[in-house]
Formats: C-alpha cells, sequence, structure tokens
C-alpha cells in the first residue's frame, strides 16, 4: 500500500506544530529539535514539517511512500519508461530514517520523492531534498537517441 508524503519548510517549528497538530487532531509522531513527522490514515498521508529545509518556506517536496520495495521498484520503472531523468538513493540518510528512494521532478519542476523506508536513524541525515537533476536531465537528453540508451 502507499502513502502520499508531503514535505513543508517552515519558518517556526514550535507554532508550526501546534497549527498541525490541531488540524489534524493528532500529535505528531515523530517530534525532534527540527522535525516533526504525522503519519496519517486518514487521510493516508505522511506529513513531515522542518525548519532546517534550504530554500524558501512552503512545499519542500512531494512524494510516494511505499510500504514494500516492490513497490518502489514498480514506480521507478515507471518513471523510467515514461522517460524521466529520475534519481535513486540507496540507503540515504534523510528526516531521521534510512530509506531507499528515486527522486524525479515533475513538468514544471516540482520535486517528487518515491521511497521505501527501511531503518532509522538519531540525526536529520545529509540525503535531502532539493535535489540538482541538471546532470540527469543531460544523460537522459544524451541517451535519447541510443537504442538500449
Amino acid at each position: 500500500m502507499k502513502r502520499l508524503h508531503v514535505s513543508l519548510s517552515v519558518k517556526d517549528l514550535e507554532q508550526s506544530i501546534a497549527f498541525y497538530a490541531t488540524l489534524f487532531d493528532a500529535e505528531p509522531t515523530v517530534r525532534k529539535q527540527d522535525y516533526a513527522k504525522w503519519m496519517l490514515e486518514d487521510p493516508r498521508v505522511n506529513f513531515s514539517i522542518t525548519a532546517r529545509a534550504c530554500g524558501e518556506v512552503g512545499v519542500n517536496h512531494l512524494g510516494i511512500q511505499t510500504d514494500q520495495s516492490q513497490e518502489l521498484a514498480e514506480i521507478t520503472e515507471r518513471l523510467h519508461a515514461a522517460g524521466e531523468a529520475a534519481l535513486q538513493q540507496k540507503a540515504a540518510n534523510c528526516c531521521y530514517a534510512v530509506s531507499d528512494k528515486t527522486w524525479v521532478e515533475d513538468p514544471s519542476g516540482v520535486q517528487w520523492e518515491t521511497f521505501h523506508t527501511h531503518g532509522e536513524i538519531t540525526t536529520f541525515g545529509a540525503d535531502s531534498a532539493p535535489i540538482d537533476f541538471t546532470e540527469a536531465k543531460a544523460d537522459a537528453t544524451a541517451a535519447e537517441g541510443k537504442c538500449c540508451g
């Protein structure tokens, strides 16, 4: 089964935790000094906020979390078949978790992370968005004219 993932960058973590706890009628499932996450069943979403993310406040990235590694492999295969410049990370350390990931940008440049989490870590980790797709897009463009590129 899959779950939608929404990651926001926020100005004030404590104010944002209070707001989202009220909105969701639930306390965070994970709460750290720089991060909070709700694993909600209704709606089925992994909603996270962080005060550490680079860039402006707002949507950091969107994603799909899978319960099984096979589901991640299927999504990754579909992205590759569609010709998308997808970047893969194995055992990425991010958001207090260890996950295998595939990153892609939609046509407007919105980053999507598909991932399967298989462990926890005690630090935020360094393998997080934003991802630079410049090289991946160049590789995909160069491979377009090649058979079995």
